[in-house]
This record gives structure tokens, C-alpha cells and sequence, in this order.
């Protein structure tokens, strides 16, 4: 009865609609995934990695599947080379991974320079454009890299717009508020606009000082709590090199069982060094999930 008379008052709402002359529309939402650049695939692009996403992963996956073959003919044992395959297969993403962090933080570091140089132009009466223009031909080099497409995105889309991609593209918190203060900068401009270039060269520098204090002194802890992840699995690897009870130990259901438990415990206490020795990065609040890029709009 509920369904029959939920049926009624649709009809009837349909040929009400109808007959007044408003018939009733379905409104899909529209697709934005060919305007946009995922997640993966910036993080990608921040690594260097000229790819997609599909591809890395592909990639990762033949790495750790030559690898499984590789120590299944060393150690004659599958059990044994299921855990470091996987773990080699994981290498590439971490070491992208140390890439994009390692080249994010170059530009971070080359901003107290880079807005030096800008504010010179804008000291000398240069608008922000063309102050941003001399940063791409005589900057610090990670900036001279991050705006090289500025000039031509300026020129097709505008400088604010072109601020906006550049900043989408580093997405970086400290990358952020330099680039909003000069869009800013570009949309008000006067007198204030020095003062507060100056105040940000010292509030970035001074950010500076203190994330290199705090990645100094947490190194030596990353380092060792990975350390104590891999090294059983690597006397493992050496255990079952030649023959003797080892390796028929780890050929047999027991050693197999003893392997998946030591593997997930890994991957537990893994994931939880992870987590406990992530850096305390700052959140992003200019920032947005995906920038719109006019190559992917072609």
C-alpha cells in the first residue's frame, strides 16, 4: 500500500508538472574529473615522475614481482621472499616519496631569497607581475622550476589565476600564504605591500630555522626504529641461502605460518612507526584537493 501509494503522487506530481508547463528534470551532477588533477597524479607530479598513476603502481608491481623471482632462486624458498618482494615492491613509492619531500622542501628554503628578489622589484616600482617574471629567468632555482610555466599561464589566464595553479601545484602550507599575499599584492598593491613582503621574509626564515631543528633530531630515531623492521628478515634471507634444516623448516605449512605471522606483526609495527615518527606537518587552509590545469582542459 505504501509503495502503491508512494507510485500515485508521483504520477500525480509528473502530469502536474506537465500540464502547468514545468515537467520534472533530472539534474546529474557534472563530471569534473577531465578538468581537474587527482591527488595521485600531483603527487606524482610534485615527485618528478612523468606518469600516471596506473603506470607507477603497474611499475612497483613488476619491481616486486622480479624481485620474488629473484629470491625465490636465491634462497629456493617462495615462503621466505613473499614479504621482502613486497617490501622491495613498496621501494619506488618511497623513494618518490623522499623525492617530493626532498624537492618541496627546496622550494620552501629558497622562498626568504626568492621573495628578497621580488620585493627589490617592487622596491624599484616593478608591478607584482613582472617582479614575478624576473624571480623565473634569475631566481633561486627550485623557484625558478616551480614558476617556470608562470609567464605563459599569466599571459593565457591572468597572473591571479596563474598564482592559483602554481600554488595548487606546490601545495605546500608555507608555498601558500607566500603566494596569497602576493595575489594579494597584485589586487591591491600601495605603500603596505613592502611591509608585508618584509614581514614574510622574516616569518619564513624563521619557519625554516625551526622545521630543520625538529627534522635533525628525529633522523636518528626514523632511522633506527626501520632498521628493526628489516634486519630479521634479512638473517632470514641469510638463514635460508644453502641448504639445511632452516630451509626446510620455511618450506614446510609450520614455517609458512610462522612467516605470515611475522609478516603482519612487520606491517603492524610498521604502520605504527609510520604513523608515530610522521612529521606534525602543517594543514594546508589556501589550499584545495585538485588544481585545475588548462593542459588537461585541451
Amino acid at each position: 500500500m505504501l509503495l502503491g501509494a508512494i507510485c500515485i503522487g508521483v504520477a500525480c506530481a509528473c502530469a502536474a508538472g506537465f500540464a502547468t508547463g514545468h515537467p520534472p528534470t533530472i539534474r546529474r551532477p557534472a563530471r569534473r574529473a577531465r578538468a581537474t588533477v587527482s591527488a595521485r597524479q600531483l603527487w606524482l607530479q610534485q615527485a618528478g615522475v612523468a606518469v600516471t598513476p596506473r603506470q607507477f603502481w603497474a611499475g612497483s608491481s613488476g619491481v616486486g614481482g622480479l624481485a620474488f623471482v629473484v629470491l625465490v632462486v636465491v634462497t629456493g624458498t617462495p615462503t621466505v621472499a613473499v614479504v621482502p618482494a613486497i617490501a622491495i615492491a613498496g621501494l619506488p613509492r618511497a623513494f618518490f616519496a623522499r623525492r617530493r619531500t626532498s624537492r618541496l622542501d627546496e622550494v620552501q628554503a629558497a622562498w626568504p631569497d626568492g621573495l628578497r628578489d621580488i620585493l627589490a622589484s617592487v622596491a624599484a616600482g616593478r608591478p607584482i607581475t613582472h617582479a614575478i617574471n624576473g624571480l623565473v629567468e634569475s631566481g633561486p632555482e627550485p623557484l625558478r622550476i616551480a614558476f617556470a610555466r608562470f609567464p605563459l599561464l599569466a599571459r593565457m589566464l591572468g597572473t591571479v589565476p596563474a598564482l592559483e595553479i602554481v600554488k595548487e601545484e606546490l601545495a605546500h602550507p608555507t608555498s601558500d600564504r607566500v603566494i596569497e599575499v602576493l595575489i594579494l599584492a597584485h589586487e591591491r598593491g600601495g605603500r603596505i605591500v613592502k611591509e608585508i613582503l618584509e614581514d614574510l621574509v622574516a616569518a619564513t626564515t624563521s619557519d625554516l630555522k625551526v622545521q630543520r631543528e625538529i627534522a635533525t633530531d628525529g633522523l636518528e630515531m626514523q632511522i633506527n626504529a626501520r632498521a628493526v623492521v628489516c634486519l630479521p628478515w634479512l638473517v632470514l634471507l641469510a638463514l635460508t641461502l644453502s641448504d639445511g634444516p632452516f630451509r626446510d623448516f620455511y618450506r614446510s605449512q609450520a614455517g609458512l605460518l610462522v612467516v605470515l605471522i611475522g609478516g603482519a606483526l612487520s606491517g603492524v609495527g610498521y604502520a605504527l612507526i609510520s604513523r608515530l615518527g610522521r612529521d606534525l606537518s602543517e594543514q594546508r587552509v589556501f589550499g584545495s584537493a585538485a588544481v585545475v590545469d588548462p593542459v588537461v582542459l585541451r
